[in-house]
């Protein structure tokens, strides 16, 4: 029972690629990294470089994995409670592991790590992930419509991407290939009222069964009003028309109104998760 620790994508993907497919759910993050890793080559997240691992248990079987796109945190799948106490003995042996700015874990192997990792930690944010069980529509119903975001919308949308990430604490910039490349397959919706755009919902192209909305972005001045919701179900919406029997959603734990928002509109928790960083 081993984790292999390596820098090469391809010989992830051989190795790990089938047992994390396996759970399109839970394993979405690493499924929506990989996927633009492939699209946009390895700088897709930063200038760091990323490397990856798999857990190989004692029947030989791969069953599960974890990557990192730095300067982002490790991201670890679903994976047996041994491979989370021998990965945390890795956390202060493994050179590729040495630099870590944090990990993303489901709860209980995030606290396990946190016991591990040999220095003080902290609790980043806590994280919710949500699957659509039968989408509600808002009641009452925001003023305005949805509509597909189109390449002249690139200017608000990358201001407000870059927004959503101040807020969220996000590293990095808007990617405009990322926004571009999601117009393509109509993965943005804007909520006009009176003619102006007042809310984004996006989503990732459906891998395997499952697509995941996010991110969703209301302007301050303009929140309160059910915008949010009203652009949520759309994308919701387009999520099933793209092909997806099973739609997604992450929450910050700390926004009361936002997990309001989505159990209202149907979605129902599946699991927890923590990021984990150095105190």
């Amino acid at each position: 029972m081993t984790w292999t620790f390596t820098s090469d994508l391809a010989a992830y993907l051989a190795a790990a690629g089938p047992a994390v497919a396996a759970d399109p759910v839970t394993n979405t993050l690493l499924l929506t990294v990989t996927d633009g890793l492939q699209r946009r080559g390895t700088a897709a997240y930063g200038s760091g470089a990323p490397f990856f691992g798999w857990w190989t248990g004692a029947e030989g079987t791969v069953a599960g994995g974890l990557l990192c796109t730095p300067p982002f945190p490790l991201l670890l799948s679903a994976v047996p409670e041994e491979a989370v106490r021998t990965l945390g003995a890795a956390l202060t042996t493994e050179p590729l592991l040495a630099g870590l700015h944090g990990i993303n874990a489901r709860r209980p192997d995030a606290d396990a790590l946190a016991g591990a990792w040999g220095r003080p930690t902290r609790i980043a944010e806590e994280i919710r992930l949500y699957r659509l069980d039968g989408l509600v529509a808002p009641d009452p119903a925001p003023a305005g419509r949805a509509r597909l975001a189109a390449e002249a919308d690139l200017p608000l949308l990358k201001v407000w991407i870059e927004h959503f990430n101040a807020e969220a604490g996000v590293p990095g910039s808007a990617s405009e290939a990322v926004l571009r490349d999601r117009i393509s397959y109509e993965g943005i919706l804007l909520w006009e009222h009176e003619g102006a755009p007042v809310s984004l919902a996006s989503f990732n192209r459906p891998i395997g069964s499952a697509a995941r909305v996010g991110p969703v972005y209301t302007p301050p001045g303009a929140r309160g009003r059910g915008y949010a919701a009203g652009v949520t179900h759309a994308a919701s919406e387009a999520a099933y028309a793209a092909g997806a029997s099973e739609v997604l959603l992450f929450t910050d734990l700390a926004n009361p109104t936002s997990n309001g928002v989505y159990l209202r509109l149907g979605y129902v928790p599946v699991e927890d998760r923590a990021e984990i960083v150095p105190a």
